[in-house]
């Protein structure tokens, strides 16, 4: 286990490094000028001096190698510099809007995870039934469904007809922080939620469905049907441990997919999480926000992809003798 963490640890560092080179110069070759997006509607009233003053105050006057130097050695000392657009550290505003958003992620991964194992598995038991063909007709429309178009439509059934739902933000508009109560923030959550969840349900339940369907035409369990085992029994003793590791790799695996989504889920909502975040940041030139949230989202997803690893040797013991249970897939 110490060989196995040390090897994923090295594995990140690799990661983080390739991805904040990449990203400083992608950045770099992007057309917006983080100067002009920062002064913004107040271009006119700037002069060429207070101009070059600003791109000295943020570093933007020294040559790539040098910014790049002096921005790697202080992410390594643990400082990713200031939110030009917030003014303030880039690891507050990251902090902060990252519980927003693991509150809304977490919630959508639950309910995606559970209803889309669920639905999947009632598919593949009850193979070739209208059941079966009900819930592939369901899973396949979601997944050909763009995530902002069912926000949309989820806003205007539930929030603007309906009333149930707020329109918007995360907290109730007008009340002071402290008022705020938890209620009050589940409220605002559920919807951008369920709707995040929604649209990866289709590919947990198709997924599973696929697999319980090659598990049940195995030579093994028509042997136990022949024993007189059906139903619950069958599943329970023959299908459920032969499909959790297929089905854990691909909802861990999702943690990327589930942040990228949660960028146009919190767009559509006016949610403030880190998706709307790293949004205004790519818009208004906040190189350092920017880059910060890059490499925090690729350590979130590095993290998914870890703990399904470690679960798969508490799922099946052999995967502790053999390896990397990546390897053996």
């Amino acid at each position: 286990m110490l060989l196995f963490l040390t090897g994923r640890i090295l594995r990140l560092l690799t990661l983080l490094a390739a991805v904040s080179v990449l990203s400083f110069l992608l950045l770099e070759a992007s057309p917006i000028d983080p100067v002009r997006a920062y002064v913004g509607a107040d271009m006119l009233k700037v002069g060429p001096e207070q101009w070059a003053k600003i791109a000295e105050y943020w570093g933007l006057d020294r040559p790539l190698p040098e910014r790049l130097a002096r921005w790697s050695m202080a992410v390594l000392r643990g400082d990713l510099g200031v939110s030009m657009i917030f003014r303030r550290p880039v690891l507050d505003v990251i902090g902060e809007r990252f519980l927003a958003s693991l509150a809304l992620m977490l919630t959508a991964w639950t309910f995606s995870g559970i209803f889309g194992f669920a639905l999947g598995t009632l598919a593949g038991m009850k193979q070739g039934t209208w059941t079966d063909r009900l819930i592939k007709w369901y899973c396949l429309t979601l997944a050909s469904t763009p995530l902002f178009w069912l926000g949309l439509l989820m806003l205007l059934t539930f929030a603007v007809w309906l009333g149930w739902f707020p329109v918007g933000l995360g907290v109730p508009a007008g009340v002071p922080a402290h008022e705020v109560t938890l209620a009050d923030r589940v409220h605002h959550l559920l919807l951008p939620a369920l709707t995040l969840g929604i649209t990866g349900v289709a590919g947990v339940a198709l997924h599973t469905r696929q697999k319980l369907v090659e598990v049940l035409q195995s030579d093994y369990v028509l042997f136990a049907r022949a024993r007189g085992e059906s139903g619950l029994q069958l599943f329970r003793r023959h299908g459920l441990r032969n499909i959790a590791l297929p089905v854990t790799t691909l909802q861990f695996a999702s943690f990327s997919e589930l942040f990228g989504g949660s960028v146009l889920a919190e767009q559509v909502f006016s949610y403030p999480g880190l998706g709307q975040a790293a949004v205004q940041a790519g818009l208004r030139g906040d190189v350092p926000l920017l880059l910060g949230v890059v490499i925090f989202s690729a350590i979130f997803v590095f993290s998914g992809n870890l703990a399904a690893e470690l679960l798969y040797r508490l799922i099946d013991p052999r995967l502790r003798l053999k390896g990397d249970p990546c390897e053996q897939r």
